[in-house]
């Protein structure tokens, strides 16, 4: 089993215009800058970066004059072999002057994407784009069923779209199927950027436990793909298809057999009284006071089943405060589930 990082890492770089609290949402954002944005193509020694009001700007040919985002002005800057951190400290008149005077010369034009009146981003004639609406149309048919982890510190769901890539976390809040008598739920993290930020992919799992800064604890069967903006991205769209609907297939032949499990959970006992609980509790490694604190919740609903404890557990494991003791108890508790198996 291992710890994913990927949607934490996210977390951390977001800011809060790029967060999206559905994807319902996301995906309006999505092609709403799909619906609004062109290709335009244009030799890159026809360029004509300008300063107006203290911004350097860019004319392309008939199609007048443009603004830049930090993407697409990082991209200028190195297609004209100057540091962007130079051409910063330089006004905005002297850092388009530089600009014109080392565009390079080209035989093949260079793509430019913009969304009204700013392009955001440049390209050479082998970058493919791919639209992120039509990565999350794809979600959104074959993963109808799953969501964005439960809310993460200062808001955040998980769903994040900013000028240079999309990024979305989600997982099947009722998929949980046993595997090697242990319970874990489906989810997937899926990403492109439309501007060559970077590649396209998804990364799906099966978890134990996501705490509230995003980690997914215990994964198991981890499955990777990624492709680049090359002629053959939208096969990579199919394939993306192909991984979600072998993991939703998975998912639905598992989950069968949980409920099976959690139902047997229900009827069966772990023990006669409390003392036999507590010494069942303390062989499968449950600490001797969450132990004595679960069977009285479990008294109260008047029997000591499986379920009802494991039930129990799990409310009691939220209190502790690092998220690595609290998924090793998780684990812990899920494990009693495999008594009903």
């Amino acid at each position: 089993m291992s710890n994913l990082t990927r949607a934490h890492q996210e977390l951390y770089r977001r800011s809060a215009d790029e967060r999206f609290a559905s994807l319902r949402e996301l995906r309006e954002h999505c092609q709403r800058e799909r619906q609004f944005s062109s290709d335009c193509w244009y030799l890159p020694q026809s360029l004509d970066p300008r300063s107006v009001e203290d911004r350097v700007t860019v004319r392309l040919g008939d199609d007048g004059e443009f603004l830049m985002n930090d993407w697409s002005f990082s991209q200028l800057c190195r297609l004209s072999g100057v540091t962007k951190g130079t051409l910063n400290r330089l006004s905005s008149d002297t850092a388009s002057r530089a600009l014109r005077e080392t565009l390079p010369a080209a035989d093949k034009p260079f793509q430019f994407l913009a969304t009204g009146r700013t392009v955001r981003s440049m390209h050479g004639v082998a970058y493919t784009r791919l639209w992120n609406a039509d990565l999350l149309d794809v979600v959104a048919e074959f993963a109808s069923d799953f969501r964005p982890p439960q809310t993460a510190v200062e808001g955040a769901t998980g769903l994040y779209c900013g000028e240079q890539d999309l990024f979305a976390f989600l997982i099947d809040p009722n998929g949980w199927a046993e595997i090697n008598g242990e319970a874990f739920a489906p989810g997937f993290f899926v990403w492109n950027s439309e501007v060559g930020r970077r590649s396209l992919g998804i990364q799906t799992f099966w978890f134990q436990a996501i705490c509230q800064n995003h980690i997914v604890w215990d994964a198991v069967e981890v499955v990777e793909f990624t492709r680049k903006h090359t002629a053959n991205v939208r096969d990579g769209l199919q394939e993306i298809r192909r991984i979600v609907e072998s993991l939703v297939a998975k998912r639905d032949a598992r989950r069968d057999g949980f409920i099976r499990v959690l139902t047997k959970a229900m009827r069966e006992t772990l023990g006669s009284d409390a003392e036999a609980v507590a010494k069942e509790l303390a062989r499968h490694g449950i600490p001797r006071n969450l132990g004595q604190e679960a069977i009285e919740v479990a008294r109260e609903q008047g029997r000591f089943t499986i379920f009802a404890l494991v039930a129990a557990l799990t409310r009691l494991t939220q209190r502790t405060v690092y998220a690595g003791d609290r998924a090793e108890a998780d684990a812990k508790v899920a494990g009693l589930l495999a008594l009903a198996a």
